[in-house]
């Protein structure tokens, strides 16, 4: 394959953005396609394979483009632009980033920053129920967080509801000190904590003391009609199939539900069916009912979280294939006993 080079024009102001601290996401782009970059004051040279170096170019456009945007630019934003390269997807990051949702009480857009959680941002606005199914760091509670706040301030809805059922995450606690509330609090602070991000302290406090925002265990939603109201049910893999039924049967008139959960982190005791997991069967042909799958590609924390992820998703099936391969050779064994 033949040898080129190719001159990009680029705005000093963007250049440390794109290049991040100490030139580390430029490397990485190197490094990824096998190129060279030299930088000139108004431009820079890419030098490589044609095929690589057309690659490469792509990937800072796209980068440059968002960074005119005001986007920091971050590992994430590099990892996730090479990937999509590399699927010839390149172009779909750019589209993404015009999905604002809302600002956080300081200002910071709240966007979807993968093609998944973009699906995820859809089908949200558009069917009644969504079940978003995923692994830690993938935005789930976060985007559905974000879209139930911007649907209350458009008074799209009337209230807002967050539930999580109450299980202990292996290890146990004992009894709290306190009143009730001061009891599950704990177990409700991830709901508290993007709540205080995106809506801030104050607001939430006062719209909470008013009844227009409850975060609630699950057994709270137990013989309510809920009309009107986002309701997010998170952490559901931690359900059984009593109380999923029990929750999608409360809703009401006017309502949309976001249940959150990641099969690979139950907290049920040993031999519990996942509510979840039933529900995903029993729900798979219900119209208005949506379903997106996240993986460890929409993973939006620290790339080690990406890293660790993808290392026991490569783990469990691993596991699951050997855990086959001993069935059957145990099933072929006993064919053969006379």
């Amino acid at each position: 394959m033949s040898l080129m080079e190719t001159v990009i024009d680029i705005p000093a102001e963007h250049i440390a953005n794109v290049f991040g601290q100490f030139d580390m996401h430029m490397k990485k782009i190197e490094r990824a396609f096998g190129v060279t970059v030299v930088l000139r004051e108004d431009h820079m040279k890419l030098l490589g394979r044609d095929a690589d170096v057309q690659k490469a170019s792509r990937v800072f456009t796209q980068l440059f483009e968002l960074s005119k945007r005001g986007n920091q630019i971050t590992e994430q934003n590099v990892d996730y632009a090479i990937s999509l390269t590399f699927e010839e997807k390149e172009a779909a990051i750019v589209e993404i980033d015009k999905e604002l949702i809302c600002h956080t009480i300081n200002g910071k857009p709240v966007k979807p920053k993968t093609l998944g959680q973009k699906q995820y941002v859809d089908e949200i606005r558009h069917k009644m129920i969504v079940f978003g199914i995923g692994p830690a760091g993938t935005g789930k509670t976060y985007l559905a967080m974000a879209m139930a706040i911007t649907a209350f301030k458009n008074e799209e809805i009337n209230r807002i509801i967050l539930t999580r059922p109450a299980i202990e995450a292996g290890e146990k606690l004992g009894f709290l000190p306190g009143d009730l509330q001061s009891k599950i609090d704990p177990y409700l602070r991830p709901l508290y904590d993007a709540l205080y991000q995106i809506m801030g302290a104050e607001s939430f406090q006062k719209n909470m003391e008013k009844g227009l925002i409850e975060v609630a265990p699950l057994a709270y939603m137990r013989g309510r009609t809920l009309d009107n109201a986002f309701i997010i049910l998170d952490e559901a893999q931690n359900t059984t199939p009593a109380q999923m039924k029990m929750f999608l049967t409360r809703i009401g008139f006017g309502s949309k539900v976001v249940v959150t959960g990641d099969a690979t982190q139950k907290d049920l005791a040993p031999g519990s069916v996942s509510g979840l997991d039933v529900a995903l069967r029993v729900l798979k042909n219900v119209e208005d009912i949506g379903v997106c799958r996240l993986t460890s590609s929409d993973v939006v924390r620290h790339p080690l979280v990406q890293k660790i992820v993808k290392a026991y998703e490569d783990y469990e099936k691993h596991e699951k294939k050997g855990s086959r391969e001993k069935k059957r050779e145990k099933n072929r064994y006993r064919r053969q006993q006379p």
